[in-house]
């Protein structure tokens, strides 16, 4: 049923762009007969129109031979010009010059297999499936959670992410950060998101780090690492446990005190050392108290180290527990994230 469902789009999307080319060529050939017919006002250059539309429009299997029609248009209507003035071989250049940036365009579209506003709306589905996983699931009123994620490039394209899931009563959280920066990194996230968030619900929280790092050694990227934290708690008693594959520390605001404490476990980037083991730090959420974690991109830049940084966040979190952790991942994002570094941070607060 599915495969049938699948065949009927795809015949449908067919039969819509024959549809379009045909208009398209219709539209071409009338502009290429306007401009023989009124040489003194009807413009060569009116065929950018179609040509643009079927850049936008046509996938890469129609957009080549469109744009020859196009070009041959030209052509002709050329011949039948009175006379070749400056004006028109400068058009005539122009044209030529686009449509050969769209072909080859067209040709790089060629390796993905679709192009055109179909090709925009995978990316769109793309961006919507990494915002999903990175939504935290549904906690007790005792609890609050919540998530923040910037990129370097303002996309929503990011190397770092954020992952959630629940089983009963307990939550685990991950925050990773894939190498490069930006849409380059988008790619290697995405796969990484999909794959960790199977492996976050669908194993025991100790095993997760060691199963992602075996998941990204297979596969043998050039730029093959990531760094990741892993926090697990118990909802009923606030217990928690931390494991981190070379990430910055967990910062824990201590309510009851006003102090804050550091949580850094030990264990190597994922995707360099294939048996790596990720010892845990224990610890425990009282009421009042929260815990953030985060990416580098939060605690260091060209201004700052990153015990420098983290001191700068753990002190940022402090001041929150007189007004309250409402909205305050976003906050901390904003104010104190470096804008040339994907940024991404995840608070969780026992009220």
């Amino acid at each position: 049923m599915r495969w049938r469902q699948v065949s009927r789009r795809a015949r449908r999307l067919i039969s819509e762009e024959r549809s379009i080319v045909v208009l398209l060529v219709a539209a071409a050939v009338a502009m290429g007969v306007a401009a023989v017919a009124f040489p003194g006002s009807w413009p060569l250059t009116s065929l950018l129109i179609p040509l643009t539309v079927g850049s936008v429009l046509l996938g890469p299997r129609l957009l080549p031979w469109f744009v020859i029609i196009v070009l041959l248009v030209l052509t002709l209507a050329i011949t039948q010009q009175p006379a070749m003035t400056a004006r028109i071989a400068a058009g005539t250049v122009v044209i030529f010059l686009i449509g050969l940036i769209i072909m080859l365009a067209s040709f790089r579209r060629t390796s993905l297999g679709v192009g055109g506003m179909r090709g925009e709306s995978m990316l769109v589905d793309l961006r919507d499936r990494i915002l999903r996983q990175a939504r935290l699931p549904a906690l007790p009123p005792e609890w609050y959670a919540e998530s923040a994620l910037r990129s370097a490039s303002g996309s929503p394209f990011a190397g770092d992410l954020v992952l959630a899931a629940r089983r009963g009563q307990r939550v685990d959280f991950v925050v990773a950060d894939v190498s490069g920066k930006g849409e380059e990194a988008g790619t290697r996230a995405l796969l990484l998101s999909g794959a960790f968030a199977g492996l976050l619900s669908e194993i025991p929280s100790e095993e997760f780090l060691p199963a992602a790092n075996r998941y990204l050694v297979r596969q043998e990227w050039l730029e093959g690492f990531a760094t990741c934290i892993h926090l697990a708690v118990d909802l009923d008693s606030g217990d928690f446990e931390v494991r981190a594959a070379g990430h910055p520390p967990a910062i824990q605001v201590h309510a009851g005190s006003g102090r804050r404490s550091t949580h850094e476990p030990e264990g190597p980037f994922l995707g360099l050392i294939e048996e790596a083991e990720f010892e845990p730090v224990r610890g425990n959420l009282g009421a009042g108290d929260a815990v953030l974690l985060y990416t580098d991109g939060m605690v260091e830049s060209a201004e700052r180290d990153l015990s420098s940084g983290v001191d700068r966040l753990a002190g940022a979190a402090e001041r929150m527990l007189a007004e309250g952790f409402q909205y305050g991942a976003g906050r901390l994002v904003d104010a104190l994230g470096s804008p040339d570094d994907d940024r991404a941070l995840v608070l969780v607060h026992r009220r």
